[in-house]
């Protein structure tokens, strides 16, 4: 029971009369969803056409249970404000579980999508309420108002969404549906006929974490205007974030000037209620709720929802943003003409998740005034440098400048790039400096286009330096232990000092070591020659941490591990000065059954992977290192085969691309397309893992499309697309890439055999010199590359010294970009 601190009744004004239609439910009827198995999916599709609709393929549910933390909700690309529904399950971090067994708990107006860590954001929830014994008696804590959803006959949630737009139908007979601009949400809630005093719940304080402080709360009683806001903790990291919101209301098909009953409780969770009076004119009410979020004030939140949605047009804004989604995403198309269905519902609702983080909250940066622009949940770098950057160069070039502007403004005011943030605030980092990559990726691809895109060259390399150089107060939150790096060319294991935790030293070299590597690539552009030279270097760290004597339990042929070394004078090879750490550790073979992840107690060097799965950018000098091509490819089929092999987490990502320096790109398409056949679907389980920020759906574009990138080069490596055709479009070289792949004839279901190997290639008619790699010349031009397949699986890589991928070692990356 609401404790109150006031309760006005108001005088119920008589609803204006509307010519709306009684009608109005089937004019705006939800979209209907069907949640396909990959047997429920075998349908090809037939003709090849441009694709206007693309839309239409979003599945916005594709793992939105067990563990893959999707935000299905309503959001624009990369908007600020992603409303949506927030249950009780554990697994909340998004706020939503497709499980109907969880009850729903409020419609929030600001998620993240895919993380790990503690649920974070799930701010400012609204709730309806249909029907109370009184005002004073309605129910209005969470723990106590929550209901069930309606559930389907096949026992899923009553619950449908699409781009731009959701739905879900509550056991309690209300109709709730989301839509949203950049700062904005716009609800819609339609009451049942029995609903004679439809009421609203505006909960200010319960969050993700329930972890407010400072709550505000008022009632404008004139209009019903609710103002708030409170303090919030960090879903994973050490600080507190304020935001703020400001509720308006009007009657949908008809009017009225104010509520009828209104009033704030206390208690540990203040809001407010509101009593509207019913729809004269039609069978149901439905009241509109307006919703502003700002990180500044509860002002600036009016504002935002003023100036976004000024007239309440529900069907307006849900129109908006399905045509601000079919644009961006209709930029990359496929030929579905022999392609199952499942193929291009999975391939578009993955490149719709690469587009909802990071979150675009220019203008509402509360730590310092600025003109760039400012993003946030980058949750984390760490996830996402790998592939959902290197998407974004393909065709959305111009956010991803935006982006990189905002890391480099970040840099100017706080020292370092941004590696984890939410909320405004610094995250943990999990591994390396990944900002640097980011930037890397950016520059490397568009450097002759940077000053068009207003991103100053040399603030992109300051902001680099910072990292490399400086070093931090606290690098568990910014930049890197430099010194130590500098000083050793490796973490040691036995070194211990403030300003962070001495825990994954090995798995920092790694990263330390591509993150310079990144660098160096920056500065060859530059003509900077003297810090090529050192970055270059840096980057071969990697194997200052390579222990040659370390064999796997049972599998001695398998020799030569990533170790934590003791000693900062004698890193490499010297009995005695290295910290064993069994090659199974963190992997389902572990018999100690150790985790990895981001504690205190990590004293094994490794994060989220084990010592067989972690490798550097340099292939071609792990291959030297493990004793040649058919060695390497032993490696890697026992890394398969014995399942050290982790989808669901990032470090392993290229490795089954990694065949390709082995000369034996066959072995890499089929790997990847078991990957999509066994891990990918389009159900609520469809995912491995957590989406991470739209890593996991990056991931399964690129194999999708038949590619793989390598960030801040300009290579990407290749084999064959489940589609006859792709085709890019990339708005800053206005030209746009066509892959076909000649003799396609579809795709193994179980994703072994088939035409799907790549023999030759041309590119604008001309033979290429590889078969493993495209240069991204070919997408600067807009050229048309071919590919002829066979259901040859032992296909090469082609003759010739170029044929190869390139690796550091062997001068690949040394001569002109």
């Amino acid at each position: 029971m609401a404790r109150w601190l006031m309760l006005l009744s108001a005088l119920c004004l008589l609803a204006h009369t509307s010519a709306h239609s009684l009608t109005r439910l089937a004019a705006h009827s939800r979209p209907q969803l069907t949640v396909r198995s990959q047997t429920d999916t075998a349908t090809t599709l037939s003709r090849n056409t441009t694709i206007t609709d693309p839309a239409s393929y979003v599945n916005v549910f594709i793992g939105t249970t067990n563990g893959g933390h999707v935000f299905p909700g309503a959001t624009l690309p990369h908007g600020m404000v992603k409303v949506g529904l927030d249950t009780d399950s554990p697994g909340n971090q998004a706020g939503y579980d497709a499980n109907s067994t969880f009850n729903a708990t409020g419609f929030s107006q600001l998620h993240d999508s895919g993380t790990g860590g503690g649920s974070s954001l799930s701010n400012f929830k609204l709730w309806p309420l249909p029907e109370c014994e009184s005002f004073a008696s309605c129910n209005t804590s969470m723990s106590v108002r929550k209901t069930l959803r309606k559930v389907l006959p096949d026992g899923s949630p009553d619950d449908a969404g699409s781009p731009g737009y959701f739905a879900t139908n509550l056991s309690t007979g209300v109709r709730v549906e989301l839509t949203a601009s950049r700062r904005a949400a716009l609800h819609r809630y339609t009451f049942p006929p029995s609903s004679r005093e439809p009421r609203i719940v505006v909960d200010i304080t319960n969050d993700g974490l329930i972890s407010n402080t400072e709550p505000v709360v008022n009632v404008n009683t004139t209009t019903g205007r609710i103002t708030g806001g409170a303090r919030f903790a960090s879903s994973f990291g050490p600080g507190r974030y304020n935001v703020y919101t400001c509720v308006d209301f009007k009657g949908d098909g008809y009017d009225f000037q104010a509520p009828a009953e209104y009033g704030v409780w206390l208690g540990n969770a203040p809001g407010a209620l509101l009593t509207f009076p019913p729809s004269s004119n039609s069978i149901d009410t439905t009241i509109l709720a307006r919703v502003g979020v700002s990180f500044i004030s509860s002002d600036q939140a009016c504002a935002n929802a003023e100036s976004e949605i000024p007239d309440f047009d529900f069907d307006g804004t849900v129109a908006t943003a399905r045509e601000t989604w079919n644009e961006l995403l209709s930029r990359i198309q496929v030929d579905t003409q022999g392609v199952d269905k499942e193929f291009t519902e999975l391939f578009y609702s993955s490149l719709y998740r690469t587009h909802i983080s990071p979150a675009d909250y220019t203008g509402e940066n509360p730590n310092w005034n600025s003109a760039e622009p400012y993003y946030d949940s980058f949750y984390c770098n760490w996830d996402t440098y790998r592939t959902m950057y290197p998407l974004m160069s393909l065709h959305d070039p111009e956010v991803f400048a935006r982006i990189v502007r905002g890391m480099i403004n970040i840099q100017k005011h706080e020292g370092w790039l941004p590696e984890c943030r939410g909320a405004t605030l610094q995250q943990y980092i999990q591994g390396g400096s990944n900002g640097d990559p980011i930037l890397g990726e950016f520059f490397v691809k568009f450097y002759e286009h940077a000053s068009a895109l207003n991103v100053s060259a040399d603030d992109l390399y300051t902001a680099l330096l910072a990292d490399a150089e400086d070093q931090p107060p606290n690098w568990n939150l910014q930049g890197r232990q430099a010194t130590v790096w500098k000083q050793y060319s490796f973490i040691p294991s036995n070194i211990y000092a403030s300003g962070g935790a001495a825990t994954k030293q090995v798995s920092r070299t790694l990263e330390y070591s591509f993150n310079d590597f990144s660098i160096s690539q920056v500065a060859k552009i530059l003509n900077k020659t003297d810090d090529v030279a050192k970055y270059q270097a840096r980057a071969g760290n990697f194997i200052n941490v390579w222990n040659e004597r370390v064999t796997l339990p049972e599998y001695p042929s398998i020799k030569g591990m990533m170790q934590a070394s003791h000693s900062p004078m004698t890193p490499r090879f010297v009995d005695g000065e290295w910290s064993y750490t069994d090659p199974r550790h963190c992997s389902v073979n572990d018999p100690l059954h150790s985790t990895c992840y981001l504690d205190a107690t990590n004293r094994d060097g490794f994060y989220e992977s084990s010592p067989m799965v972690y490798v550097p950018q340099d292939t071609a000098k792990l291959i030297l290192l493990q004793g040649g091509n058919e060695s390497f490819i032993d490696r890697l089929n026992l890394i398969f085969d014995q399942h050290y092999f982790d989808v669901t987490d990032e470090p392993s990502q290229q490795i089954p691309f990694m065949y390709h320096y082995a000369d034996r790109p066959g072995l890499s398409t089929q790997r990847s397309r078991m990957i999509i056949a066994e891990s990918y679907n389009t159900t609520v389980n469809g995912l491995p893992g957590n989406d991470d920020s739209g890593a996991m759906a990056s991931y399964a574009v690129f194999y999708l499309m038949g590619m793989y990138p390598l960030p801040a080069t300009r290579q990407i490596l290749l084999a064959s697309p489940y589609f006859p055709k792709v085709s890019f479009y990339n708005p800053v070289f206005n030209t746009t890439t066509t892959i076909i792949a000649n003799n396609f004839s579809g795709n193994p279901q179980d994703g072994k055999g088939g035409t799907v190997f790549v023999k030759s290639v041309t590119i604008d008619g001309q033979p290429w010199h590889s078969n493993c790699y495209l240069d991204w010349d070919v997408f600067v031009k807009g050229s048309t590359v071919e590919l002829e397949l066979t259901s040859d699986i032992d296909t090469t890589c082609g003759e010739g010294p170029d044929a190869l991928p390139p690796s550091l070692s062997t001068g690949g990356y040394s001569g002109p970009i």
